[in-house]
């Protein structure tokens, strides 16, 4: 009895763990000291259902004040599935009065598990001095 036919067999099953063995990932670089440092708050103008708090959670609010007031949300799913939710963004000038605005309307996003994403939005208006931004969960 030879050895070859074993030999073969042998190579063709370690070759095919190594090329099934392989997988892809995904590398990301970001600066050490980047230009434009994140100035996270906390803030009591984000709501949230119940519901929703029990997946994602809010990571920190970065408000901007240049022409338009505009605001920046890091969200993060704290499970391992994907979630969908919606999110509005109100606006409201130096008296706390509501704008009213055509755009003024739930936009839903989905999160994958363990994912950390930002929401952004832009005042419609340059008289918007502050917000107040509703998340939503969405059962499916």
């Amino acid at each position: 009895m030879t050895m070859k036919p074993f030999i073969w067999l042998g190579l063709v099953v370690v070759g095919g763990g190594l090329i099934t063995g392989c997988t892809s990932s995904v590398n990301s670089v970001e600066r050490a000291d980047p230009e434009h440092p994140r100035m996270m708050v906390s803030d009591k103008r984000i709501i949230a259902d119940a519901a929703l708090n029990r997946h994602v959670r809010i990571v920190g609010v970065s408000p901007a004040y240049n022409e338009h007031m505009s605001v920046s949300v890091e969200l993060q799913n704290t499970t391992r599935s994907m979630h969908t939710f919606s999110y509005l963004f109100e606006w409201f000038d130096e008296n706390g009065i509501l704008i009213s605005s055509p755009t003024a309307t739930y936009v839903q996003r989905q999160i994958e598990g363990k994912e950390s994403i930002f929401i952004n939005a832009v005042a419609p208006t340059p008289k918007a001095k502050d917000f107040r931004l509703k998340l939503i969960d969405v059962v499916r």
